[in-house]
């Protein structure tokens, strides 16, 4: 476990969070006092839910269709 003070702390964060990803535990004090653990931050996985939307879109039927004059100005002839 790694103990730094704040000035240390405001000095030497890059290396401090090196620390952190390396499964380290690290403690921020204040007078010698713990006042502050810092922790890996992992995002909650959110369940994602199939069909949530369905009914509630629509696409045209040509939407896949091309269309000549924006063809032709990407064509190389």
């Amino acid at each position: 476990m790694l103990i730094a003070n704040i000035h240390n702390a405001k000095s030497n964060l890059s290396s401090l969070i090196a620390s952190v990803l390396a499964g380290k535990d690290v403690i921020i004090a204040k007078a010698g006092k713990p006042i502050i653990k810092l922790i890996r931050y992992i995002p909650e996985k959110k369940q994602r839910i199939s069909g949530l939307f369905k009914g509630q879109t629509w696409i045209s039927d040509d939407f896949t269709d091309e269309d000549p004059e924006i063809e032709k100005m990407f064509s190389l002839k």
